[in-house]
């Protein structure tokens, strides 16, 4: 049986936004250098349902290491616990120290597993020799990952007889890499997912056996959609972990040629180019909450933005960045076209504070250019 993509949604169109990564709009994906494939050849091979599919959940009783560190695999490794899969050994990266008074601080991955009395493994490295006898020890048959933060060689991947799967939460090919929830909601997808997928030596290049589509809501944050897609990934794995080592176990592999990335991102990604439109700013804004947030520069100061929205007219015809008009319901700033009402924000080295009350403290006057360089 070919891998299912399940779920009534399919990728909708979009106000254009130049992205940093490829995207999909309206069945086709669209590359970086602005090229279009059609993206219902990649589907060909697959069953697009309408239900969620269900796979025989009576699993043989298999050894299973769980690779994990943060929240994302939480409800992965709860799935496996609730389905009788008690991993034989939970692999997560090594305690970190953090903040002004360097305390240590343990993944939560870490923190389930202990709770749950789970063997947990922290090797500094997954290319050692001597965490890949670590892992021989608890002799697997199968090793399931979610969100690890790290690519497996190929000696480690042909511990477990059955080898790794992921959980993955894009729609491979598409957004392939370390941030493809924020960088959906940033090129304006309506359409994401989750994929289990057979782990290669290549980044998230390894054959599918299942996909379900999400949509993505008009308000989602890459925090609202991350939730949902986690839980999701603990349904699918669950339903995948049903074919391991039945003849429906026929994993498809992906069509190199439409893979999209989803590079990690950096604080400054967050930085807002007024001259795009409005709705690609806010859809910017959504992608990079909570992290690393978006934020422009009033008169040479960081102002970060909370929360916004569109307006699709302009108050007056102005330059990108320009305040139009301010009152206690928010700042409207000119963007390339259209006006983002800015509704929460926070000035640097305050707190966050709705409009209303930031303009009671600042002087933001109508005519202000936000963006301007911290040095001009």
């Amino acid at each position: 049986m070919a891998p299912v993509m399940s779920g009534n949604s399919k990728p909708g169109q979009h106000a254009a936004c130049p992205a940093a990564v490829g995207r999909i709009d309206s069945g086709v994906i669209m590359g970086h250098n602005g090229c279009s494939t059609d993206a219902h050849a990649m589907r060909a091979s697959w069953f697009l349902v309408a239900d969620v599919y269900r796979a025989d959940t009576s699993m043989p009783d298999m050894r299973i290491a769980f690779f994990g560190t943060p929240r994302f695999a939480l409800p992965s490794l709860q799935a496996l616990l609730e389905c009788g899969q008690r991993p034989v050994a939970v692999v997560t990266q090594p305690d970190r120290r953090v903040g002004r008074g360097r305390h240590v601080q343990i993944s939560p991955v870490k923190e389930a597993a202990l709770r749950a009395g789970l063997p947990v493994l922290q090797p500094d490295k997954v290319r050692s020799a001597d965490f890949f006898e670590q892992l021989r020890a608890h002799a697997p048959d199968l090793a399931v990952v979610a969100a690890y933060g790290q690519i497996f060689p190929r000696a480690l991947l042909d511990v477990p007889r059955l080898g790794f799967i992921n959980v993955h939460s894009s729609l491979l090919p598409a957004y392939r890499g370390a941030a493809p929830i924020n960088w959906a909601i940033i090129n304006g997808e309506t359409t994401t997912g989750v994929t289990i997928m057979q782990v290669e030596p290549a980044m998230d290049s390894g054959p599918i056996v299942l996909q379900q589509a999400e949509s993505i809501l008009p308000e989602d944050t890459a925090a609202t959609l991350h939730d949902r897609l986690a839980q999701l990934g603990g349904r699918l794995l669950v339903q995948a972990l049903g074919l391991a080592g039945r003849p429906e176990w026929q994993p498809l592999a992906q069509q190199h040629e439409l893979a999209t990335y989803a590079p990690m991102l950096r604080k400054s990604d967050g930085l807002i180019e007024w001259s795009l439109p409005a709705a690609c700013i806010y859809n910017r804004l959504r992608g990079m909450t909570p992290w690393p947030g978006c934020f422009t520069l009033l008169a040479g100061r960081i102002l970060k933005i909370h929360r916004a929205c569109v307006r699709n007219a302009c108050t007056r015809p102005a330059a990108p960045g320009t305040v139009l008009r301010t009152g206690e319901h928010g700042i409207e700033v000119a963007a390339g076209s259209g006006a983002l009402m800015i509704l929460e924000l926070q000035l640097e080295g305050k707190k966050r504070m709705n409009a209303g009350d930031f303009l009671k403290g600042t002087g933001v006057q109508t005519g202000a250019v936000l963006g301007a360089d911290r040095n001009s």
